[in-house]
C-alpha cells in the first residue's frame, strides 16, 4: 500500500540539536506504577500523534515528559536503585505507548536494549555509572549500522589510539533517538579489528547528529545519521562485544521483545481506528441493504478475525516476555538463551503479521472515504511497514523451524 501522504509532507530537519540537560526524574518503584504512568502518558501523547506525523514535528516536549515520568529507568536492577520490573511489564509499557504514537514508542527502545546488554556484559563500575545516570534523567540513544555499508554487521567506524587515548571516527545511520540523547552508544572495531561498543557524550566535540531521516513511516524517530570525527572515548566505556557473542544472555531477546511490542501497539491503534470509522463514518455497501455499515455481516466477520489475530499475537507476546522473566531467574545458559530467542521470534512473527494486516484491512472495511488525507489513517500502515522491517520476519520463521526441526541454536546478536 502506497503512502497517501508521502508526497505532501515537508521534511523539517533539526541539525545537531542538543537535548535539554538531564533532570532527575520520578522514581518508579513497582510494575503497577509503571503501567499506570504509561497509560497516563499514552492518553496525552495520542492527542497530537497524527499531526506530529503529518508535519514531521519531532516530539521534543513529549520525550521530556516521558523522561520525567521515570519510565526510562524501570529496568534498572534493584541493587542499583531501580524498580527492575518484569519484562512482561516492559512489553506492555511499549505496547501502550506505541498504540498512542509508535514513533514515541520507538524512541526509548534503544535505551532498553543497551541496558539489557549492560546487564549481560558490563562491569560493576560500568553498571554503577550508567544505571546511576539513567536514574538521574540521562537518555541513551543509538548510532546504528554503518552508513553506506552493504552488510549490516560490517564496520569501518574505527576506535584508534592517538597519543595513548582512544578516539572514534565513522558515520552511522538508523540512529533512532540520538537527537534526544545524552549518551550515544555505537559499534566499532578497535585497532586489532575486534568488535567493540563505545559510549560517547552527545554534547562532546567530534559528535554530530544529522536529522536526515526521511522514511514514509515512523517519521518522528529522527533515525538519521551520527558522525564521529576523531571524538574522544572514555576508556571505561568500551565494551568488548566478543563477550556478548561468547557469553549467553538475554540482551538480544529483550531487544526483539520490545520491537514486537511496538508492532503490537501499531496493530491495536489500527484496529481501534477501523472500528471507530466503520461505526461512525462508513456507509453501508449497496448489496447489504442495511442502514449501518457496522451491521454488515462481512464487516462483522472481518472485525472478529482482526481481533482474534490481535489477541493471539498479544498473548504470545506476553508469554514470550514471561518466558524471558523465568529464564532470567536462573543463570542463563546457551540453551536457555536460545529458548528465549525462539519464544520472542514466535511473538515477532505474529505481531508483524497482525500490524500489517490490521493497517491494510482498515481501508477495506472503512471504505474509500477513509483514504482522505485529512484522516491520515495511512500512518498506521506506513508505521507498520517501516517498523516491521527492522529485521526480516522470514528469518524468524527460519529461526523457529531450524530450532524445532534440527535443534540448531540461533546465532547470538541483537536481532535474535
Amino acid at each position: 500500500m502506497r503512502s497517501m501522504m508521502a508526497d505532501n509532507v515537508s521534511h523539517r530537519p533539526v541539525e545537531n540539536r542538543l537535548p535539554r540537560p538531564p533532570a532527575k526524574p520520578h522514581l518508579i518503584t513497582s510494575d503497577l506504577e509503571a503501567l499506570a504512568i504509561a497509560e497516563k502518558l499514552a492518553a496525552r501523547f495520542k492527542i497530537e500523534a497524527s499531526s506530529r506525523d503529518r508535519e514531521r514535528r519531532l516530539p521534543c516536549d513529549e520525550i521530556e515528559e516521558y523522561t520525567a515520568s521515570g519510565l526510562g529507568g524501570i529496568t534498572v536492577p534493584r541493587e542499583f536503585g531501580g524498580a527492575d520490573v518484569s519484562l512482561v511489564t516492559v512489553a506492555k509499557v511499549f505496547e501502550i505507548l506505541s498504540e498512542a504514537d509508535p514513533s514515541l514508542g520507538q524512541l526509548p527502545q534503544n535505551q532498553f536494549g543497551v541496558l539489557a546488554l549492560l546487564r549481560d556484559i558490563g562491569s560493576e563500575s560500568q553498571k554503577t555509572r550508567i544505571f546511576g545516570d539513567v536514574l538521574n534523567g540521562h537518555r541513551i540513544g543509538n548510532a546504528g549500522p554503518e552508513k553506506g555499508s552493504q552488510v549490516v554487521t560490517a564496520s569501518t567506524t574505527r576506535l584508534s589510539m592517538v597519543n595513548g587515548e582512544p578516539r572514534l571516527t565513522g558515520k552511522r545511520f538508523y540512529s533512532s533517538s540520538a537527537i534526544f540523547a545524552h549518551w550515544i552508544p555505537t559499534r566499532a572495531v578497535d585497532h586489532d579489528d575486534n568488535p567493540v561498543q563505545v559510549w560517547l557524550r552527545r554534547d562532546q566535540p567530534g559528535v554530530k547528529v544529522v536529522d536526515d531521516w526521511s522514511s514514509f513511516g515512523q517519521r518522528t524517530t529522527a533515525s538519521g545519521s551520527v558522525v564521529f570525527d576523531d571524538a574522544a572515548v572514555d576508556p571505561d566505556l568500551i565494551f568488548r562485544m566478543a563477550e556478548f557473542k561468547d557469553r549467553p544472555g538475554l540482551a538480544g531477546p529483550t531487544s526483539q521483545l520490545i520491537q514486537a511490542a511496538i508492532d503490537c501497539g501499531i496493530a491495536g491503534a489500527a484496529i481501534s481506528d477501523a472500528v471507530s470509522f466503520v461505526r461512525d463514518r462508513a456507509r453501508p455497501w449497496v448489496d447489504f441493504g442495511g442502514e449501518r455499515a457496522a451491521d454488515d455481516p462481512t464487516i462483522i466477520h472481518e472485525i472478529g478475525n482482526l481481533y482474534t489475530s490481535y489477541h493471539a499475537a498479544q498473548e504470545v507476546l506476553y508469554e514470550a516476555a514471561a518466558a524471558l522473566d523465568e529464564i532470567a531467574r536462573r543463570p542463563v545458559s546457551d540453551r536457555s538463551s536460545a529458548e528465549a530467542s525462539v519464544a520472542v521470534a514466535n511473538a515477532k512473527i505474529l505481531t508483524t503479521e497482525v500490524a500489517l494486516e490490521a493497517s491494510e484491512m482498515l481501508f477495506d472495511l472503512a471504505g474509500s472515504s477513509a483514504t482522505r488525507a485529512a484522516h491520515n489513517l495511512d500512518r498506521h500502515w506506513r508505521n507498520a511497514r517501516t517498523h516491521t522491517l527492522h529485521d526480516p520476519v522470514r528469518w524468524k520463521y527460519h529461526l523457529v523451524g531450524n530450532f524445532e526441526l534440527n535443534d540448531v541454536l540461533p546465532k547470538r546478536h541483537q536481532w535474535n
